[in-house]
């Protein structure tokens, strides 16, 4: 059953962190993976909601880090990443996230800890743990403007550090 957004039961169980419910909607056959109107799946509303519990309990159930979600052909990595959910990030990097899958937009995980980040200490921190997992740290946006040139200016000193670290153009 779905409602008039697409939500199963799955996945109001999962935005409220019903994890007795989730794994009893699993055990009786709902999908880990399925996408609801806005196209966000369990995965994806764990990490938006910085929710690291659900979020394990989500993979365990099978759902995927790969998914594309969203109206923005994004990932639940690419979410957490401009949220600055630093722990998140790496539990999905841990599960296998595609580290430099490009959205609709142009932005890559890292990217969007830059541009939609605030050069804090959260979105810092997402940039290293996305480094460390091995995200490519030239990839450019639609204007050809890279993660390194990005940062600098905004400002973001101790980004540009992590990038130049890591050798970034």
């Amino acid at each position: 059953m779905r409602d008039g957004h697409g939500r199963t039961p799955l996945h109001v169980a999962a935005f409220r962190a019903q994890h007795e419910a989730m794994r009893a909607l699993v055990a009786a056959g709902a999908d880990p993976n399925a996408l609801e109107n806005d196209r966000y799946d369990i995965v994806t509303i764990a990490a938006v909601a910085n929710d690291v519990p659900t979020l394990k309990l989500a993979l365990q159930l099978g759902a995927s880090a790969k998914n594309v979600t969203s109206r923005y052909d994004g990932t639940a990595l690419i979410a957490a990443a401009h949220l600055g959910h630093a722990e998140v990030v790496r539990i999905l990097t841990a599960a296998g996230a595609p580290l430099d899958h490009v959205n609709n937009l142009g932005w890559t995980a890292l990217m969007e800890s830059i541009v939609l980040g605030d050069g804090g200490s959260r979105h810092t921190e997402t940039l290293r743990v996305l480094l460390e997992a091995g995200a490519d740290p030239n990839v450019p946006d639609r204007a050809s403007v890279t993660p390194l040139a990005q940062a600098r200016a905004r400002g973001y000193s101790g980004m540009v550090k992590l990038l130049e670290a890591r050798k970034a153009r």
